[in-house]
């Protein structure tokens, strides 16, 4: 078990990474670099663009950035993992298009994971999440049952962090809390309070939320309901 929770570990704090931009990626990915195209590296990876498109939610081939992280391996025991070697057939493309669109729509189910005023939403780019600010102490909750397999501060620029891992493609991080209330390896329920709002390595008050879909950072708003 604990040899388990550290690869979980390990994974994620490569998701953070690799989401701000910088440090490796896991095996099974690619970061893409100038010049590339999903018709390029799903040729040098001996796959196809549909496949790029399905393990990864693109709906358009054409719309990836430099720095983004690329599923370029199906995921382990996939029905698709034999596809990973050959082109496949007309029919076959047409289905990977078909499940890539369908794909590409919110997997989970959120809740607000703080109560308090919006700050700054995502852009992507400069912003990887949402920023919620509200007093000190204000209670955090876990956005979606899962297994927290980061608590801790030593990632530079996160402060008092949690990272739960909901499923084999979404996790989702709590940011700049005051205090965490829940350690690696424990099970949470949607909506129990893991941890209270505050300020570390942040220049106010609030919590920074994230929801990466394989690795990659996606606009919290699209899993989030309205209010």
């Amino acid at each position: 078990m604990q040899k388990r929770i550290r690869r979980l570990v390990c994974a994620s704090l490569i998701a953070v990474l690799a989401a701000c931009g910088t440090g490796p990626v896991a095996p099974g990915f690619y970061r893409v670099e100038r010049g590339d195209t999903v018709s390029k590296i799903a040729r040098a990876n001996r796959t196809t663009v549909a496949n790029i498109k399905r393990w990864n939610g693109l709906s358009n081939a054409d719309a990836i950035e430099v720095g983004q992280v690329l599923r370029i391996a199906p995921p382990a025991g996939s029905a698709s993992a034999a596809e990973s070697s050959a082109a496949g057939s007309a029919k076959s493309d047409a289905g990977a298009q078909a499940s890539s669109q369908n794909k590409a729509g919110p997997g989970v189910t959120l809740v607000w994971p703080a109560q308090g005023s919006i700050i700054r939403g995502f852009d992507g780019k400069n912003s990887k999440g949402i920023d919620i600010a509200n007093v000190p102490g204000t209670p955090v909750v876990a956005a979606a049952t899962g297994n927290v397999v980061y608590a801790g501060n030593g990632l530079r620029g996160y402060g008092n962090m949690l990272i739960v891992k909901h499923d084999d493609e979404y996790l989702t991080a709590y940011a700049h809390n005051r205090v965490l209330l829940v350690k690696e390896g424990q099970t949470v329920q949607q909506g129990q309070q893991i941890a209270e709002m505050g300020d570390t390595d942040s220049d106010r008050t609030m919590l920074h939320f994230e929801v990466r879909y394989m690795g990659r950072s996606t606009d919290p708003a699209r899993y989030l309901p309205p209010r």
